[in-house]
């Protein structure tokens, strides 16, 4: 295959960027050339803003993988991912990106979570990240995966790594936060890690079945 495929991924986050790519990249085979765009790219169509209002982590990522491959006509990749925190019975979930009520702001998000489990002894912490990501083609044919993270929440953040909830999570098994691992110890472990791993077989399968543009 001589020319690399475009596959878009449905983020505008540079972080979120560069962490798919570094995921997905090493479980391609040599004959699979891809070339990962983000939305917004100027060799693209301009892609709407997606509402989620899926009440799931896979339904959000079909919605933008679906609206992302019919705006561009090309492949697309997209996941939708938060924190579930036990004794907040799964919450915020869904709505971890905006569960300040200000969509995308991290450290009014970590501040709310933190003072809202603040009387919660270290016994009952229990935390765990979840991602849903999901690949749309642009003739319909679709896939989802999970990945999760379990851990605990730490009583303030700790670190400066990653981006999100990070600061707060300490995986199962680890004295550290996901925000003082590296990246490459990160992607080796995480929730999002785990799903575009899973994702990367159907991906090779579509690129190679479907002589995707």
């Amino acid at each position: 295959m001589n020319q690399p495929v475009r596959v878009v991924l449905a983020t505008r986050n540079a972080h979120k960027v560069g962490e798919l790519r570094a995921i997905l990249a090493p479980h391609l085979p040599d004959d699979v050339v891809v070339e990962f765009l983000a939305v917004g790219d100027p060799s693209l169509p301009d892609v709407p803003e997606v509402a989620e209002t899926e009440v799931t982590f896979a339904g959000n990522a079909l919605l933008k993988a679906r609206a992302v491959a019919a705006a561009t006509g090309l492949l697309a990749i997209a996941d939708d991912s938060g924190i579930a925190v036990d004794v907040l019975g799964g919450a915020p979930g869904i709505f971890s990106a905006r569960w300040s009520g200000r969509h995308g702001d991290d450290a009014a998000n970590l501040a709310l979570l933190l003072a809202q489990v603040a009387d919660v002894p270290d016994e009952h912490r229990g935390a765990a990240f979840v991602c849903a990501a999901a690949l749309v083609t642009p003739d319909g044919h679709e896939h989802v995966e999970l990945g999760e993270l379990r851990g605990t929440l730490a009583r303030e953040p700790r670190g400066e790594g990653g981006f999100g909830y990070d600061p707060v999570l300490v995986p199962q098994g680890s004295q550290v936060s996901c925000a003082e691992l590296t990246p490459q110890e990160k992607d080796a472990v995480s929730h999002r890690g785990q799903a575009f791993r899973a994702l990367a077989p159907h991906l090779v399968a579509r690129v190679r079945g479907h002589g995707l543009p």
